[in-house]
């Protein structure tokens, strides 16, 4: 290692020059950190750099083996540290500001570390390597050893931190744990412990945590069994039964984004979804803190609260919403709070209590921020964000925000010198961002961003100017005459592929640009001549190099642009010139179009025997290229007689071999001596131009990063600049070298810029009064496109918002109406030909429509002659060409697309073959139905597979072990049965048979399936009561599913012949249909006939055949089957015409017997008589003879007429016959399709039976299965545990044992030092007695501790730390200092001599001494007790454990043994056996007792005749007492009678005689009376009507006036309400008017800032006018002095 100043490695013999590094320029990469109170230091490429932010001073230090891997800094120490990437990576510790190296780490890690960590105090430091190892290391860097270690395979950490209150605790965490480390010692053991931290869910809900091992004792199932845990279904035995989980049970976490410790050692955590966690540090469980929402929901903003986001307009007093939900990716503690910040951009001071936060804006980004570190002090806040730009503040500082680092979006492309001179360069980035730096110290002049994203970039050699290329092809050009204040001022799109190169050649007057496309442009680089696109060049291929040549004797210039064609494999080298004539006369030398002619450029291609990667060319025609196959460089030498049309293949006249490897590149220095070659490797090699042997070689980067990405030479050649893709811009210059090389070097290019200077000012001046490109566009360009788009997005996704000032914004718009150069002068060409062949234009187009009409014509000339002389439609087609083509590409894609569907079809085929032989042939019983004729029925069979040759074996095997065990079983019961015979009577004889019935019934309800009655043999199963082991339960489910075989099979046979019936019916019933047809048609009766077909279902063969009639389109025939079919069509026509030749025997026949041989009676019937001729004449004029004979003919239509009605009646008799059996013997075959259906219900029922049996047997076997697992899985566990208990009982033996001996240490010590406290007396006997107590004193008295005022660190929230090593160690100090001072001559008691006030110090010195060793083994002591005590915890926690186990042991044994003995069995119950409660689909049988049915029975004879008893004296009982109630009823009737005669009398006797009683008896005609008075009451009831009708009409109208009132009175309102609310409107207008005009106050605060805005602005343009006045001035200061010092250069050539 070795930074900027310090010393190099000597030069060996090879390295005759040597190389320095001058700065280092670059980005941090998120390691970063303060090393000291006003210094950072981050890690960029291979080099570490430090900068203090106060002076701006920079220091760097370098990696000698590459890239700086993990990084970590302790800035209250002044210490980093970090690793390198190489294999067996090394730690390096050093000390700021020396920069010297204080410890080298070499650990157990392969290939690289991933995280390094300081503690707060002491000398520990923390390492996590990555693969393969995944390990936490712990060292002690001042002794350089590994403390304790602990792995964690396949755990990605990425965030490690010491709790600042004690190094004991570490936290770890990746993106989806967090995990807590505890560092335990004793004396000189350490050891790791680690705790993970339960994390919420991703929605915030607290997660807990089960023992997933262990059941759980309180779930059972009485039904199904024990229920046990997940790992014992899935069947895991090993460590991964102790940590499965399904994957539905398992809830995805928060992902930890940042932590940050609390001085109490809790955590504060941030994650992606927004959370804000706390961790406690006894719980070890993260709690959401909520925000504790201020009222209005307004951010509060501190005092001191800056804002640097350029793009938010926000005014200051604008209320922003506070912000909720905020991923925060960075925390830094601190006494007033806890910053925070994340996406939004925003920091925060978070102020905690509980449960609830409050927080308070600080600091306001433009984009998100990533890291917030406080300096040791906490005085400063470094922040860093998403891009790497990095900001110093002062939090409780109205200060400005000082930022340090302005990153680029993206990586460096290139980096050049900007000519002349070399005290200034300048680096392009990826996403435009243009940096100018200044060569002496690497600080950032100026910078300024193109918003585009950028390809390639060459600064001129003729002026200040530098170009970049772009990705959208277009190529900028930047005026950097004033390095403070770049500036775009032209602009050109060549075309719209990407820019690929970009170089100036020497002589200044070109700029060669290559584009992606194998096209290269010749551009005037001159800003004079406003960067005119000269022509351009179209190679074969893609460029993979370009460089160019000048000689400065001939003033001539050449490009050679290497190309690597795939066909050939070989690399092609295309070389031609750019004479001064392209710049003079360029008319002459290019095309119409733009392309040089190749008569003028002399372009030549070359052939050469590798494929190289990079070349470059030397004035003596010797080319180098790097292969890039291979490492090695070759040498190629030119002869210059070679014809530039000859391609000849160019041999390689030596290869010198590399060590780079990857991709490399070549560059020649200025002044062609000097060879620089750079690869991947990272190391710039440079050589001898002319022997190839290598001058210097520098590892400016790491390969880790691919290296070294540019390089450029300065125009003298002392200075190098490289920039990798690791982000770093390394400047080089020579530290060694011979004087006559670097002397050539300079002379050659101040011999070069004397050439240049003849147009360099002259360049310069004009560049400097070019107008910005922006401005012009702006005048160009309509208003709206500045409104069009607000954002441009970059390649890493960010977004960067435009302001109305940025000039550069108009760079980035996409026009459309914009042309490249190569369309316009596309365009232009074309108009030019069109304009000067115009003329003949128009002459082939009216020649073209002559002949289109003459075509026409004839076309339609040819539609009206006849079909045999018409011509056919492509006979009038002109452009044959064409149609052939048009008929090839045809006929290709048609032969594609058959070529896809004949594979399509064979896929289906295929696929069809695999379906038919796994679901049809591989069936020995095909699927089918069988269906009723007339009833909605139908019945499927059992498809059925062949059972395999294994099965059938296996089958006979259990049944021949039937066999032998049932013969067995037979045996021993004949010699029981022989042992105890006895003679049994008749009457035991009937019991016995009733018994066998009853038996036989018990047998079918115990073996739980009716399967016997359908012929299966159910003796050969085991009983249901006795089958206890595995090979019982496997043997039970093979015979079952034979039974279930057999049951198919027997059901199968029926099947088929109910099959087979009916096609034997369908047969007859065609038969029948034959008949009834031909009577139909005799009758003449149109009726539709009934004709049973069979289904697909019934006949499944037919599914596999397909019909013609089934296939819609039209058949593709090839050319032989249509050949084939012709010559077919041929025969059948000639038979057809042989056919219908002259045949004189069926000529014959027809002619004589009316075609038939036979004539039959129907046909007879069929006959008419005919009518005699004079049958129409009138019946007058007839004859006797012809009344005769019309006689006779009436009597045969008469007797033809009852014939035919006879056979009529007979026909319609056999018809009804016919129909009638049709239709009985079908019915009959659906009465059987029926009882088939009926069987099939059984049989399912019999198969449902014996499956629920199998599934029983299954279910058993496999929770017996899953209790073996869970039995092995307890047993591997209860294992590992009692290994840990080994190591446990070991370790608390020898931490105990150690504890033992460090305590008779101790105990031997604290004696000692009781025996020099009591022996101080007798050490000095010799002293008098009074001086002794007087020394006495003084050895007892002891240093006062020193009460110094201590300035406390008001800031720091972690506080002071007194038990840290540091303290005890500058207490120590102390206390030695004390007794230094104690020892000193004048505190010595007169009359003591010298000798014994010496002997005296030094036995007080071995005093305290003992006393501070006594008070360290103390607490050393303490500290291993704890640790024993812990150890003691881990080994009891371990016994409980295994006792746990144990336990569930044992409960598993037991819930085996109980599973084996309680035995699932099924059983067959009759309708009314079953007495349990039905009110669930399945009954509960858990508390079902068995009963046997005797019992049953002889308890239902005695209650039956109980209930006859008691249902006799019921009955005696109630004719009984119905007669009491008869008797009852008949008194309560007569009493009743009684009352009600007494109760008329009374009525009679109280009667009042009133006036109408008097008329009713007086009047003789009383209702004729009563008639009259209800005629006149009906009459005066009917005025009372029509008057009551009068007035209710009156009412409806006053109420319809009312209501049209009422309408007025609301439409009047409505009006009114609407002029009110105008009015009120007005009012408050008015009042706000008054109310503000009125506010003198306020007029005058907006006059008086409105006064300090034009002051204060005033004042700005006045400062900018004096300063640009001043500058100018000074400018032109310069440049006269420097012309008038500007130094005369002789000729270089004589050298």
């Amino acid at each position: 290692m070795e930074h900027a100043k310090g010393s190099r490695r000597p030069g060996s013999a090879t390295h005759r020059a040597e190389l320095e590094m001058r700065w280092v320029q670059g980005f941090t990469n998120r390691k970063l950190g303060f090393v000291n109170n006003k210094t950072i230091c981050y890690p960029c490429g291979n080099y570490i750099i430090f900068i203090n932010f106060e002076t701006k001073q920079r220091t760097f230090l370098r990696c000698k083996n590459g890239s700086v891997g993990a990084f970590a800094v302790n800035g209250n120490q002044g210490i980093i540290a970090f690793s390198d990437r190489q294999l067996k990576p090394v730690i390096y510790v050093y000390a700021f500001p020396g920069l010297t190296k204080q410890a080298k780490l070499k650990g157990q890690a392969s290939l690289d570390y991933s995280l390094l960590a300081f503690s707060h105090s002491g000398s520990y430091l923390a390492s996590y390597s990555l693969v393969p190892e995944f390990a936490l290391l712990i060292w002690d860097w001042r002794k350089k050893i590994v403390l304790c270690s602990q792995s964690q395979p396949g755990v990605d950490v990425t965030a490690m931190s010491f709790n600042p209150m004690s190094w004991h605790q570490l936290c770890l965490h990746s993106g989806t744990s967090v995990t807590l480390w505890n560092i335990e010692r004793s004396d000189r053991e350490y050891l790791l412990k680690s705790k993970p931290v339960i994390l919420p869910a991703q929605d915030g809900s607290t997660m807990h945590e089960q023992n997933i091992l262990f059941s759980s004792p309180n779930i059972q199932d009485p039904y199904f069994g024990p229920v046990l845990p997940i790992s014992a279904v899935a069947g895991l035995v090993g460590d991964e039964a102790e940590t499965f989980k399904p994957k539905d049970d398992t809830q995805p976490t928060i992902h930890p984004t940042v932590h940050c410790w609390t001085p109490t050692s809790d955590l504060y955590m941030g994650c992606e979804e927004g959370y804000f966690l706390k961790i406690g540090a006894d719980t070890f469980k993260a709690t959401a803190v909520h925000q504790k929402l201020s009222p209005d929901a307004k951010a509060k903003r501190r005092t001191t609260f800056r804002s640097i986001s350029r793009s938010r307009g926000e005014p200051e007093d604008g209320g922003r919403k506070e912000a909720q939900n905020v991923s925060l990716f960075a925390m830094a503690l601190h006494k007033d709070g806890l910053y925070a910040a994340g996406n939004d951009g925003v920091v925060r001071c978070y102020q905690v209590k509980g449960t609830q936060f409050q927080a308070e804006d600080c600091l306001e980004m433009e984009e998100p921020i990533t890291n917030l570190i406080f300096s040791p002090d906490y005085t400063y806040l470094l922040v860093e964000t998403e891009k790497g730009s990095l900001y110093v503040f002062n939090p409780n500082d109205n200060e400005d925000v000082l930022q340090l680092l302005d990153a680029s979006e993206g990586q460096f492309l290139g980096v050049d010198f900007i000519v002349p001179g070399s005290n200034h360069c300048v680096s392009v980035a990826e996403s435009g961002e243009v940096h100018i730096w200044q060569t002496e110290d690497g600080a950032c002049i100026s910078k300024m961003s193109l918003h585009a994203l950028v390809t390639a970039m060459a600064c001129s050699l003729s002026s200040h100017c530098v170009a970049v290329g772009t990705k959208g092809g277009h190529i900028i050009f930047i005026d950097v005459t004033n390095v403070k204040l770049p500036r775009v001022i032209h602009r050109v799109l060549l075309t719209e592929r990407p820019v690929q190169f970009l170089h100036y050649e020497q002589s200044g007057q070109f700029l060669i640009t290559g584009t992606s496309d194998g096209y290269l442009f010749i551009l005037n680089a001159l800003p004079s001549k406003i960067f005119q696109v000269l022509g351009y060049v179209v190679l074969s291929h893609e460029i993979v190099d370009l460089t160019s040549l000048y000689d400065i004797e001939k003033d001539a210039s050449e490009v050679i642009a290497l190309l690597c064609p795939p066909d050939i494999k070989r690399a092609r080298m295309e070389v031609f010139s750019l004479p001064t004539k392209i710049i003079l006369d360029n008319e002459e030398c290019i095309s119409e179009r733009g392309l040089l002619k190749d008569q003028v450029i002399r372009r030549r291609s070359y052939d050469l025997d590798f494929p190289l990667c990079s070349v470059v060319k030397r004035k003596d025609t010797t080319v180098y290229g790097y292969a890039s196959q291979a490492p090695f460089i070759c040498k190629y030498h030119f002869a210059s007689k070679i014809s530039w049309k000859d391609s000849p293949v160019v041999k390689s006249e030596k290869r010198i071999p590399s060590k780079q490897f990857g991709r490399a590149s070549l560059l020649l220095s200025p002044h062609g001596k000097w060879l620089a070659s750079v690869a991947e490797t990272g190391v710039l090699i440079i050589h001898d131009a002319a022997t190839l042997d290598i001058l210097a070689r520098e590892h400016c980067h790491s390969y880790h990063e691919h290296g070294i990405r540019t390089l450029t030479f300065s125009l003298d050649g002392q200075f190098i600049l490289v920039s990798g893709l690791d982000g770093a811009i390394v400047l080089l210059k020579w530290k060694r070298i011979s004087e006559r090389k670097l002397k050539d070097a300079v002379d050659f290019g101040n011999f070069l810029l004397s050439n240049l200077n003849n147009y360099i000012f002259q360049e310069n001046t004009f560049l400097k009064n070019m107008p910005e490109w922006a401005r012009i566009l702006g005048r160009k360009l309509d208003s709206a496109l500045f409104e069009s788009d607000s954002q441009v997005k970059f390649k890493k996704g960010s977004t960067v918002e435009i302001e109305e000032e940025d000039e550069y914004f108009l760079l980035t718009q996409e026009k459309s109406s914009e042309a490249t150069w190569l369309d316009q002068k596309v365009e232009k060409a074309v108009k030019e030909e069109t304009a000067k062949f115009a003329d003949k234009r128009k002459g082939v187009k009216n020649g073209i429509k002559k002949l289109r009409k003459k075509i026409q014509e004839m076309m339609f000339e040819n539609a009206k002659v006849p079909p045999i002389e018409k011509l056919d439609q492509q006979e009038f087609n002109l452009d044959i060409e064409e149609q052939e083509r048009q008929l090839i590409e045809s006929e290709k894609e048609v032969a594609r697309v058959r070529k896809d569907i004949e594979l399509e079809n064979l896929a289906n085929a295929f696929l069809r073959e695999i379906i038919k032989k796994d679901c049809w042939n591989a069936m020995s019983v095909k699927g089918r139905t069988v269906r009723s004729f007339h009833l909605p029925c139908e019945v499927q069979n059992y498809p059925m597979k062949e059972r395999s040759p294994e099965e059938l074996a296996f089958l006979e095997r259990i049944l021949h072990m039937k066999k032998i065990e049932k013969a067995d079983l037979k045996l021993r019961r004949e010699i029981v049965d022989f042992e105890s015979h006895i003679p049994v009577t008749k009457e035991e004889g009937e019991k016995a048979e009733e018994g066998e019935k009853l038996d036989e019934e018990a047998t079918h309800a115990l073996e739980g399936s009716l399967s016997s009655q359908f012929g299966a043999n159910t003796s050969i199963l085991y009983p249901q009561m006795e089958m206890h082991t595995r090979e019982e339960k496997i043997n039970q489910i093979i015979l079952l599913r034979d039974i279930i075989y057999n049951v198919k099979t027997a059901f199968n046979k029926e099947f088929d012949s109910v099959t087979r019936m009916k096609e034997m019916e369908i047969a007859r019933v065609k038969e029948r249909n034959v008949r009834i047809s031909e009577i139909l048609n005799q009758l003449e009766i149109q009726e539709e006939i009934w004709e049973p077909t069979l289904t697909n279902n019934e006949k499944p063969d037919q599914d596999l055949k397909v019909l013609d009639s089934e296939i819609k389109v039209e058949k593709y025939l090839t050319p032989v089957q249509k050949a084939k079919e012709k010559i077919m069509a041929r025969i059948n026509y000639k038979r057809r015409l042989a056919a219908q030749g002259d045949n004189a025997r069926e000529r014959g026949l027809m002619d004589m017997m009316n075609g038939v041989l036979e004539i039959k009676k129907e046909d007879i019937l069929k006959m008419e008589i005919p009518s005699p001729p004079f049958a129409s004449k009138p019946e007058a004029l007839w004859s006797e003879d012809e009344k005769k004979i019309y006689k006779e003919f009436e009597k045969k239509v008469k007797e033809l007429n009852e014939e035919r009605e006879k056979y009529r009646k007979m026909l319609e008799t056999e018809l009804k016959k016919l129909q009638g059996s049709v239709q009985e013997t079908t019915q009959t075959f659906d009465e059987i399709v029926n009882r088939l259906f009926e069987k099939k219900v059984k049989s399912e029922m019999v198969i449902y039976q014996e499956e629920l049996k199998i599934t029983n047997l299954l279910y058993s076997l496999l929770l017996d299965e899953e209790m073996s697992t869970r039995e092995a899985g307890l047993n591997h566990y209860l294992e590992k545990k009692r290994k840990e208990k080994m190591l446990t009982s070991d370790a608390v033996k020898a931490a105990r044992a150690q504890v033992d001996t460090y305590r008779e240490a101790y105990d031997i010590l604290v004696a000692e030092d009781k025996l020099m406290e009591r022996g101080f007396r007798k050490e000095f006997s010799d002293v008098p007695a009074h001086h002794v107590d007087q020394l006495f004193k003084l050895y007892k008295r002891r240093p006062r501790a020193q009460k110094t005022k201590v300035v406390y660190d008001t800031t720091n929230p972690y506080g002071d730390r007194p038990g840290s090593v540091k303290a005890l160690q500058d207490a120590y100090v102390q206390l030695m200092k004390g007794i230094d001072e104690m020892d000193e001559f004048t505190n010595k008691p007169e009359g003591v001599d010298h000798i014994i006030w010496d002997r005296l110090c030094v036995t007080r010195r071995a005093k305290v001494e003992s006393e501070q060793q006594i008070k360290q083994k103390a607490l050393t002591l303490a500290e291993m007790q704890t640790f024993l005590q812990r150890r003691t915890e881990d080994d009891e926690k371990v016994r409980k454990d295994i006792e746990q186990i144990f336990t569930e042991l044992n409960l598993l044994r037991e819930m085996k043994m109980k599973f084996q003995l309680d035995l699932m069995v099924q059983f067959l119950f009759k309708q009314g056996q079953v007495e349990l409660d039905s009110s669930n689909l399945i009954p509960d049988y858990t508390d079902a007792i068995l009963i046997n049915r005797s019992i049953v029975e002889e308890l239902n004879s005695t209650i039956r005749a109980q209930g006859e008893k008691k249902v006799a004296s019921m009955v005696e009982s109630k004719d009984f007492r119905k007669g009491i109630f008869q008797l009852e009823w008949e008194h309560k009737k007569i009493q009743m009678q009684i009352d009600d005669l007494n109760q008329k009398a009374r009525d009679i006797q109280k009667l009042n005689v009133t006036k109408d009683r008097q008329l009713f008896l007086t009047v003789l005609n009383y209702d004729s009376r009563m008639n009259r008075e209800v005629s006149v009451m009906e009459a005066t009831l009917t005025f009372l009507d029509k008057v009551h009708k009068k007035n209710v009409q009156q009412r409806e109208k006053l109420i319809m006036e009312l209501g049209k009132q009422i309408d007025q009175k609301k439409v009047a309102n409505h009006k009114r309400s609407k002029e009110i609310r105008e009015m009120l409107v007005s009012v408050s207008e008015r009042r706000h008017i008054f109310e503000a005009s009125d506010s003198e106050v306020l007029k005058q605060k907006i006059h008086k800032e409105h006064y300090e805005d034009i002051l204060q602005r005033q004042q700005l343009v006045d400062l900018a006018k004096a300063q640009a006045q001043e500058l100018s001035i000074l400018q032109a200061e310069v440049e006269r002095l420097r012309m008038r010092t500007f130094p005369a250069f002789f000729d270089v050539q004589e050298f």
